[in-house]
This record gives C-alpha cells, sequence and structure tokens, in this order.
C-alpha cells in the first residue's frame, strides 16, 4: 500500500519511510535536526493512570531509537465520551504528563476525538546533531546485538485482558513498560553504536528484519539467550497469545530459520507484539562490552547480548 504513495525527495529528509526506522528526521542546519514521531494505542491495562503513562512511554521511545532528546510532544486522544467518565480522561493524561515530565520534555497541546474505544499517545519532537543519528540502517556483519528490556508483554497483557494473571504480574508488566528507554539511548550515544531500533509491535524478530533488511546483513540469534518475563512462559504454553504476535510469526515465514527443537511457544515469545519494549541494538564487538557495562551502571531492566550480526540479506536465524 505505502509503494503507491507519492515519494519526497527534498535533501533535507534525513531519514524517511524508506527503511522503516522509527522515527523521520529532518535537517535544519549543519549541526541542528528535527526528529518526530507519532504513536497511541488502545489501553493494556485497566488503570487510567498506568495506561497514560505506558502510551507516553511508548511514543518516546521512537525518539530515544533514534539517539535523539525529546524537547515537546502533542496529545493524541480517542475518547468515548458518552461511556466513560471524563475522570477517566483526566487521569490517563495525568499519566502520559508525568512520564513526558520524567523525559525531561513537555506536552504542550493536542487533539480528541469523541471514539468508541479508548485511546491515546503522542506526536514527540525532538532534536540531534545530523551526523549523530542512530537509524536501523547501520548495523555491520561482526556487531553484537543488545537487548534493554525482556519479552514477553504482548503475552501478559493480553492475560490481563482475560483475568488470568496475578496483580503481582500486572505490576510488574506496567513497570517495564513504563520505565523510558532514557537511560538505555544515554548508554549508547556516549558508548557510539552502528543501529538501534526499539522493539514494540512487531516484536523482535520483525524490527530485526527491519533492521537487517535496512542494513543489508543477516542476524544469529539464541534464544536461550533472550530476556522474557518469567510470567509469559505458562501463559503462552497454556494458549494465551495475542493475534498481532500470531501474525507477526506468519509475516516472517521464508525470513526466519528455526532451528529443529524450537517450540511453537519460543517462535511466539520471539515475535510477540510488545507495547514500549527496549531498544534492540548493533554495536561493534570491541565497544559491546562497555555498552551492557554501562547499561547495567544504568539501572536498565535488562543488557543482554543476545546475537550478532551476520552476513546475508535481511534473514535470521534463531538457535537454542
Amino acid at each position: 500500500m505505502l509503494s503507491q504513495l507519492p515519494t519526497f525527495s527534498d535533501p533535507r529528509i534525513l531519514v524517511g519511510p524508506e527503511t522503516a526506522d522509527d522515527a523521520a528526521v529532518y535537517q535544519l542546519t549543519d549541526d541542528l535536526a528535527v526528529v518526530q514521531s507519532v504513536d497511541y494505542i488502545t489501553p493494556v491495562v485497566d488503570d487510567a493512570y498506568a495506561c497514560g503513562a505506558v502510551a507516553a512511554a511508548n511514543s518516546l521511545s521512537d525518539i530515544y531509537a533514534m539517539g535523539a532528546q525529546p524537547l515537546f510532544a502533542l496529545n493524541i486522544v480517542g475518547f468515548p465520551t458518552g461511556k466513560l467518565s471524563l475522570d477517566v480522561l483526566s487521569a490517563i493524561l495525568q499519566g502520559g504528563a508525568d512520564k513526558v515530565k520524567e523525559a525531561g520534555a513537555s506536552i504542550i497541546g493536542g487533539h480528541s476525538i469523541d471514539d468508541p474505544e479508548p485511546k491515546y499517545g503522542l506526536v514527540v519532537t525532538g532534536i540531534v546533531h545530523p551526523h549523530k543519528v542512530i537509524t536501523n540502517a547501520g548495523a555491520r556483519v561482526g556487531d553484537a546485538l543488545v537487548l534493554t528490556k525482556p519479552l514477553g508483554l504482548g503475552i501478559i497483557t493480553t492475560g490481563i485482558k482475560q483475568e488470568r494473571v496475578s496483580e503481582d504480574t500486572v505490576r510488574q508488566a506496567v513497570d517495564v513498560m513504563t520505565m523510558l528507554n532514557k537511560a538505555a539511548a544515554e548508554a549508547m550515544v556516549e558508548v557510539g553504536v552502528n543501529a538501534c531500533t526499539d522493539i514494540t509491535g512487531f516484536g523482535l524478530l520483525g524490527h530485526l528484519h527491519e533492521m537487517t533488511a535496512a542494513s543489508g546483513v543477516g542476524a544469529r540469534i539464541a534464544l536461550t539467550s533472550v530476556p522474557v518475563l518469567p510470567d509469559a512462559w505458562p501463559l503462552v504454553r497454556n494458549g494465551v497469545c495475542p493475534g498481532g504476535t500470531k501474525r507477526n510469526r506468519q509475516s516472517l515465514e521464508g525470513k526466519v530459520e528455526w532451528a529443529p527443537g524450537l517450540t511453537d511457544e519460543d517462535q511466539l515469545i520471539l515475535c510477540d507484539a510488545q507495547t514500549s519494549g527496549g531498544l534492540l541494538i548493533a554495536v561493534s564487538e570491541e565497544k559491546s562490552a562497555r555498552l551492557v557495562e554501562r547499561l547495567r551502571a544504568a539501572k536498565t531492566l535488562a543488557a543482554a547480548r543476545i546475537g550478532e550480526i551476520v552476513a546475508g540479506r535481511g534473514e535470521i536465524a534463531v538457535i537454542p
């Protein structure tokens, strides 16, 4: 569908839609580029304040994935005014505002519509030096792949909707989703990395495939090295899995080589559609230990080396 839309050839567009990157980047001056992204979601937990915080962290993540600094945001709201109290909307907006404030940015406007299902997110604008943009297209053969948050959020939030998880599991998932990728982004900018993307709706392997395709390389992932929220495993083994996760796996047919012995559940975990997941970073081998050390010092939820970039043309191999 997108291939049928007109293209734009402005030389100031540093990052456009061609590589399915996380945000657009537009150069303003020799030493300043603006980074912009838009994202909004439907509720993934019942608590309205938490919904707002999760949605805001999710939206801000695209800016962090580019190595940029968020400056300000605009609210995007869909809300069923005839069905839910405006107190619910107020709590959602407060959660989003507090998370944006935590990021050191501001919310300075927005737009709302009457919608049958609540939706909330942000248009986020940030800045970066034009020569310091981190894209998903710079991965190089030999790079280590490092992940900064555990997987399993899509499966767990589906379990929440089905009332099949404990309150402790809900709190853990909310803690993961509301943690900003700010510290992780600062660590990778300090160390210097080759490529980055954040893990959201297309899952780990979907976003990794975008990286490998954009970079003209392949990748190898070790399942046992990938951090996963423990409560996701019993859920997926009992059939709890979002439709988006299943579609992710289907869309990767022919693009992922699964090692013998990997189960359907293993595959679904690696394809699980995340909300406000972590950063997936490609970093040179000589800098990889320093990056992991820096991420741990920043107290990110994970600092896991999960694989490496290999020669190829977008394909991914998954081993136990």
